[in-house]
């Protein structure tokens, strides 16, 4: 079965732990015949350093139809909440703001925390069917996505223009409940989905790709076992051609394919993950930059710092200051 990591674990370029997450809010529905989609707002951890996306997820199973499904996700960083309107948003109070909030003075407020907002929207084929043309010989990309004719699963990182995220905002903040809100919330959800496969088809790619060996799933699964031994191995440096033999592909392909799928290379995925880790165990675990160095396979200390600056802004040492 076609897998993706979850999109905060992506964002985080690292796999997320459940003991990590502070769930603040979640709002979780499946309106009849339309979409299923789930918001969940996390307080973000200071120590974070996560990267705002969008993703589309085309699930497609030939042996089983009622598998199909079209998803969309995203991970925002940045918006704050705050405790005080959230207590009298449930008691009724329709959206009053503490003081604070309404003179804009989050960064001093006690009662605002920054968050992290994680939405998916899942659409059914039965829902997708109405929106697709009717059969003609200029089929575009969506039809066959709208439609399941698209004959192999794939995830496809998005561009977060202005619009989405004005959509996204409106998704967070909205007041709506009942069946107003899956109004709603189904109306939006279609605005979600039309900018998002405007952005896919926009950057002509080739069947949802710009590189065609990654409409074969089986090498997309190879690019993401790849990621998987990458995070696997973050105290043992593996050489691109280690990595290509360890899951079975051509180099070229595989750097072709990672930069595609993730958004990133693979050296600058690699050390992102070794430098976060290292600022875990400096920061968290209280180990000495020394440990940390040998833990994370570095010759010397030095080029250890050196790499840690460059990602973080900071020397080892001085993080443990902070």
């Amino acid at each position: 079965m076609f897998q993706v990591p979850e999109i905060l674990a992506t964002a985080y370029k690292q796999p997320m732990m459940q003991s990590e997450l502070t769930l603040l809010q979640e709002r979780e529905q499946q309106i009849p015949g339309s979409v299923q989609y789930a918001i969940k707002r996390y307080s973000k951890n200071p120590q974070w350093s996560l990267d705002d996306m969008g993703e589309i997820v085309y699930h497609y199973r030939k042996d089983d139809p009622t598998q199909n499904y079209l998803e969309l996700r995203f991970c925002i960083a940045g918006n704050t909440y705050c405790r005080r309107q959230n207590v009298r948003l449930q008691e009724g109070a329709g959206g009053i703001e503490c003081n604070s909030c309404k003179l804009n003075a989050g960064s001093g407020c006690s009662e605002r925390i920054d968050t992290v907002d994680v939405l998916n929207f899942r659409f059914l084929p039965v829902h997708l069917s109405q929106f697709a043309r009717p059969r003609r010989a200029d089929t575009t990309v969506s039809d066959n996505l709208l439609e399941f004719k698209h004959t192999s699963s794939f995830a496809k990182a998005l561009t977060l223009c202005g619009r989405t995220r004005l959509v996204l905002e409106t998704l967070i903040n909205h007041n709506f409940t009942g069946a107003h809100e899956n109004i709603f919330v189904n109306a939006q959800s279609q605005m979600l989905l039309l900018y998002s496969l405007e952005c896919m088809v926009g950057e002509k790619e080739v069947e949802g790709f710009q590189c065609k060996f990654l409409a074969n799933e089986a090498d997309r699964e190879k690019i993401v076992q790849a990621r998987e031994i990458l995070l696997q191995h973050i105290g043992e440096p593996l050489t691109i051609k280690e990595l290509s033999r360890k899951v079975a592909i051509n180099e070229c392909y595989l750097k072709k394919g990672f930069k595609e799928m993730f958004g990133t290379t693979i050296f600058d995925f690699y050390q992102g993950q070794r430098m976060e880790h290292a600022r875990y165990l400096l920061y968290e675990k209280g180990l000495s930059v020394t440990e940390v160095s040998l833990m994370l396979g570095y010759s010397s200390i030095s080029h250890f710092s050196t790499a840690f600056k460059k990602h973080t802004g900071l020397k080892p040492c001085e993080l443990l200051l902070h």
